[in-house]
């Protein structure tokens, strides 16, 4: 059965992803997301479709429960899970905030970008590209796997805040993606939600995670209308 994998971003690893997908498999139809010429010229072929966008924008104007891939692989230099919900929601009613200290203490090996993201890895070393993440050790350490990392996320207890994670799931050795019923699921959680979140992608090993104030109620919306 034929099946189709959106692949947003398409350099080193999104490049990487769609070679080894493509390799593995014969039955699969890839649709690459890229805003430069150069990284989607490459990737020339029968079962590829290449699309010159920002990656946002296409999962924005194209996702719909009536049009949707199998698997979302997202390789871009950003959260892409938490920036569609906020281009879906509205950057007004959906708006960033900082993660508080606090979580610091609670994640192995966090590390705060310049985007506000905190990103956190149980491994302190560079891991293989082609890593297989089985299930009971690591590949390097050879060591008994610590708690995943999506169920650490999943359960933090960070005052004031609610915790929102997306699983990423391994595709193939170094691959990570997601179902897009996960993504509107998370939307539809964020959309209920009046509290502060936490917001995360992560596989067993890594995660990123991003803070966002709640949603705004739509009565106060309202107020800061005028009367007609």
């Amino acid at each position: 059965m034929t099946k189709t994998i959106w692949i947003i971003g398409v350099g080193k690893f999104g490049w990487r992803a769609y070679r080894r997908l493509a390799e593995a498999s014969e039955d699969t139809r890839f649709v690459l997301v890229d805003p430069l010429q150069e990284n989607l010229q490459r990737a020339q072929g029968p079962r590829c479709t290449l699309i010159k966008n920002d990656g946002i924008v296409y999962l924005q104007e194209n996702l719909h429960t009536t049009n949707k891939p199998d698997w979302i692989i997202p390789a871009l230099p950003i959260h892409l899970a938490a920036e569609w919900c906020q281009v879906k929601l509205g950057v007004q009613r959906l708006r960033r905030c900082e993660i508080p200290p606090a979580l610091d203490v609670l994640l192995p090996n966090p590390m705060r970008g310049q985007d506000g993201n905190i990103y956190t890895s149980h491994a302190d070393f560079k891991c293989p590209a082609d890593c297989e993440e089985p299930d009971d050790f690591c590949t390097i350490t050879r060591k008994p796997h610590k708690k995943s990392m999506f169920a650490l996320l999943e359960n933090l207890n960070v005052p004031h805040f609610h915790s929102k994670v997306i699983r990423s799931c391994q595709l193939g050795p170094g691959i990570g993606g997601y179902r897009p019923e996960s993504l509107f699921k998370l939307l539809a959680d964020i959309r209920q939600s009046r509290t502060p979140l936490l917001v995360s992608t992560a596989c067993r090993c890594h995660g990123v995670v991003t803070g966002f104030d709640g949603m705004t109620a739509d009565r106060k919306i309202k107020r800061i209308i005028p009367e007609p």
